[in-house]
């Protein structure tokens, strides 16, 4: 068996890593000399960023499984936080060390700056969607689902319209209200350190994708950077991959790249016309994040914070820089970046204080950065009609929005079908 991977993002490593654990060498090829796909590191001023900011949570269970496989252990690159919610001045939401359900019951009857009434019909709510198994007869958008359990508009405001938007990527009026659920399920939901926040300590190519290489290659397999694969062709002896010189022949494919180019990719295979179909009817929502180098010291009231403005989430990158994230289309995008940068500067200011405007910044906008989440959206299977060619990446069919869990759970599904 000789299984080549194209795309060496979080899918395409995490299929990498579990075959490499069972004893299979791969080949993983990758066009950019830097490893992640949409979770990379990207140099800027002097500093390793991303090019995107992603929140990870305890929920995570097969990224952090794969992450402690590969020698990357998660308490030193992760801080682990309790979950907690904080939007300045309006409200703010913390979890206790309780055991489930305990916690997350405690932290909505104690939230501030909601009403009693509001904290009651959130855990009601929760308590409603528990008794269901998280399921619902029919999907519907999140906006409805909002509106059929009564929710008050300061919690949909402050608590699960953030989580929706910042989970699905997805503006609320469209959201899957069956997928949010199942984000809650396996969240909030869960044991306590399910809901806990994961805060990176490092880039997210250092993260895992780069402790995955060196897994991969120290197991006999091959990750080349910097070596684009054009197209893939099925021959009696195996498929051939265009790019790739030197000229074997591989008897399983794994497709890790982002389904908008899997159709170059795989154009001289007619077998899998349907699913280019299928994944053609697919729509794309963009995610925007903005680092602001502020020439002192500056200090966010916490590590993630809550603004709901031009930048939906704030973060703590460093000491002198702050991270900007702002999910899903919207007006943002129509903003030249230096206005865009003044907006969220004069966001921090009602934050923290008047503070002398960033040294630098820099803006990030990935256009395609997850699919639309939908009700009912239709997404593929790993498994395609052509025997031993599979599909890997955050888009394919699962319980979950696109995230790096997805991505990685799809790699392992992978895996498991090559092996």
């Amino acid at each position: 068996m000789r299984a080549a991977i194209i795309g060496a993002g979080y899918a395409g490593m995490a299929a990498a890593t579990e075959l490499a654990a069972r004893g299979h060498p791969v080949t993983v090829f990758e066009a950019s000399r830097t490893l992640g796909g949409r979770a990379r590191r990207v140099e800027s001023h002097g500093y390793p960023l991303d090019n995107g900011q992603h929140i990870l949570v305890g929920a995570y269970s097969e990224l952090l499984r794969l992450m402690r496989l590969v020698g990357a252990n998660p308490d030193k690159l992760l801080e682990r936080r309790p979950l907690g919610l904080v939007f300045p001045g309006r409200m703010q939401l913390a979890a206790p060390r309780l055991p489930a359900p305990l916690h997350l019951a405690a932290a909505l009857l104690t939230a501030s700056g909601l009403s009693f009434g509001a904290r009651l019909a959130a855990v009601g709510f929760m308590r409603r969607m528990k008794q269901a198994g998280f399921r619902l007869a029919g999907d519907t958008t999140f906006a409805e689902l909002m509106a059929q359990h009564g929710q008050h508009a300061s919690v949909i405001r402050y608590l699960w319209e953030p989580l929706c938007i910042s989970a699905l990527n997805t503006p609320p009026q469209e959201a899957s209200a069956q997928v949010f659920l199942n984000v809650l399920r396996d969240s909030l939901a869960a044991k306590r350190e399910a809901s806990d926040l994961l805060l990176p300590r490092t880039d997210f190519s250092a993260l895992f994708p780069e402790p995955a290489e060196r897994f991969v290659l120290s197991r006999g397999g091959e990750v080349r950077r910097g070596t684009a694969i054009r197209a893939v062709d099925w021959t009696p002896y195996g498929f051939q991959l265009e790019g790739d010189a030197s000229g074997r022949s591989y008897t399983h494919v794994i497709a890790a790249v982002a389904p908008y180019h899997l159709g170059r990719l795989v154009a001289k295979l007619p077998r899998l016309q349907p699913v280019l179909e299928e994944i053609g009817r697919l729509d794309y929502e963009p995610i925007l994040t903005a680092y602001l180098g502020y020439p002192q010291p500056v200090r966010l009231p916490g590590a993630m914070v809550g603004v709901g403005g031009t930048a939906h989430f704030l973060f703590q990158r460093s000491d002198d820089i702050l991270t900007a994230v702002t999910s899903a289309h919207g007006p943002h995008l129509d903003l030249p970046h230096e206005a865009l940068v003044a907006r969220i500067h004069a966001e921090v200011c009602g934050i923290i204080g008047e503070t002398p405007p960033p040294a630098w910044s820099r803006v990030i906008v990935e256009k395609r950065a997850t699919f639309a989440c939908r009700p009912g959206v239709r997404r593929p299977a790993c498994e395609t009609p052509l025997a031993n060619f599979y599909l890997c990446g955050d888009y394919v069919a699962s319980d979950y929005p696109a995230t790096l869990e997805a991505a990685v759970r799809s790699g392992i599904a992978c895996a498991r079908l090559v092996s």
